[in-house]
């Protein structure tokens, strides 16, 4: 058992976000020049080759983690992620960086809407009422009738959707299977469904492309690791706040890297869903 180390668990956290965000600008990149089925799939082959090997120093190997108490529950999950991220990098290809991750922040606050009807937790009113304010945040983001109110913006909201639930079947799949059995079946069931989709829409890469597809798969496994290391120092609802850091810093390399540009209203609304978000945080941190 890891010693549990709070402020090292912190550093970790902000170091995590800071590869994903990363790793997301890269997607956004490659996913200008080629279809995203075909990025997300050899970025989830470099992922499960990862997953297996990490899974097989388990203590009784692979066998153990491919046990599941919910098999069926577990490889939607696992493609769910999947098509998440597809859905996602599209979102980057048709907003940008910046946007995109100021209207995917409010998944926290659709988890915690959900968690009720889907797992029967309790939410109280105050948690309610944070959720709402955390919506009205979202609708400046949008400025319905302006700027970024365009079909497109409901990319980046289906992205959010999706990874709330599979976030609540993550949750749900947790009272039964261990977190290397959901490892598991994250890494094998996405890289299946990807491969199965992408192999269609093969195209040669440039040379100097395959460098930056290798860091993006690169920056994949670290960032999983990182984020395991992290949970092995730290309890998640300690660590959990910093993950809206991923926010900043994705919007700082759109801005440098692809000439984005922060509006005020997405600044104004990013400001409120955050701060709704790290409050349901608190609420149910609180609770439990």
């Amino acid at each position: 058992m890891t010693e549990q180390n709070t402020r090292f668990g912190i550093i970790l956290m902000c170091c995590t976000t800071f590869v994903f965000a990363m790793q997301d600008g890269i997607s956004r990149y490659l996913a200008d020049e080629y279809n995203v089925f075909l990025v997300v799939m050899i970025r989830y082959w470099f992922f499960a080759a990862f997953v297996i090997a990490l899974s097989a120093r388990q203590t009784g190997g692979l066998r153990r983690v491919m046990r599941s108490q919910h098999t069926v529950l577990q490889c939607i999950r696992g493609a769910l992620l999947a098509l998440e991220i597809v859905v996602t990098v599209v979102a980057f290809t048709l907003l940008g960086l910046t946007e995109t991750h100021a209207i995917f922040i409010c998944y926290p606050l659709i988890i915690a809407a959900l968690s009720g009807p889907i797992l029967g937790e309790k939410v109280g009113w105050r948690r309610w009422a944070a959720i709402g304010v955390g919506m009205i945040g979202v609708l400046i983001i949008l400025e319905p009738g302006h700027g970024v109110f365009s079909p497109a913006a409901i990319v980046p909201l289906v992205g959010a959707l999706m990874f709330a639930v599979y976030g609540l079947l993550t949750r749900y799949v947790a009272r039964a299977d261990g977190s290397a059995v959901s490892f598991f079946y994250t890494g094998t069931v996405g890289m299946i469904v990807m491969t199965a989709i992408g192999v269609f829409y093969w195209e040669p890469i440039v040379g100097t492309d395959w460098l930056w597809m290798l860091t993006l798969c690169c920056t994949g496994i670290l960032g999983h690791w990182l984020l395991i290391k992290t949970y092995d120092h730290a309890e998640a609802s300690a660590v959990q706040p910093f993950a809206y850091l991923q926010l900043p810093f994705a919007a700082t390399l759109g801005m440098l890297a692809f000439g984005e540009t922060l509006r005020v209203n997405v600044a104004i609304g990013s400001a409120i869903v955050v701060g709704a978000g790290l409050f349901t945080l608190w609420r149910e941190r609180t609770a439990r």
